[in-house]
């Protein structure tokens, strides 16, 4: 059994993964509407991940017998001037999950929570990767400033992503 304050740590980390996902799929909006279809798609498949990770923690609960609670998703702020500002916050966002993701992990470890510490271990390896990727594409931003045909490059770049569940299961 998983002890109430882990449940309570995990159910407020499923809180943060869907509010991350909203906060992503406002801003994939807001790309579309700057005319940016490539970093709009880059960012929806964002959203499909994190919405992804939120349901991974919500059945980690349920699988180790505790109840999640469901508290309600904060509206996102997703205004920003051009793309610069836009993965910024999204750098920032990245760094402020990965605080909460090793918070996550600490608590595991204090109370010699195995089960909890090898799936949260995931999380703190995916955070590396995340807060790379944003951060290089940030870089390139501000190295190509206001050059279009590269902004549109990168543009096009960033609209090959696509979703890949990291949890599906094999097909047999």
């Amino acid at each position: 059994m998983i002890s109430e304050q882990m449940t309570k740590a995990l159910s407020e980390q499923v809180n943060a993964e869907i509010y991350s996902a909203y906060l992503y799929l406002a801003m994939s909006a807001t790309a579309d509407r700057m005319g940016f279809k490539g970093v709009a798609s880059w960012l929806y498949v964002q959203f499909q991940e994190e919405m992804e990770h939120g349901l991974h923690m919500h059945q980690h609960i349920l699988e180790r017998g505790a109840a999640p609670s469901h508290l309600p998703i904060e509206a996102p702020d997703a205004n920003f001037d051009d793309l610069i500002s836009l993965y910024q916050k999204v750098l920032d966002h990245e760094r402020y999950v990965t605080e909460r993701i090793n918070k996550i992990a600490t608590l595991a470890m204090q109370e010699n929570d195995h089960a909890t510490y090898t799936f949260i271990t995931w999380y703190v390896n995916e955070q590396v990767e995340e807060e790379s990727s944003a951060d290089e594409i940030l870089q390139k931003l501000k190295y190509i400033k206001d050059n279009i045909a590269m902004i549109l490059a990168l543009d096009a770049e960033l609209g090959a992503r696509v979703f890949v569940n990291p949890f599906a299961k094999a097909a047999n």
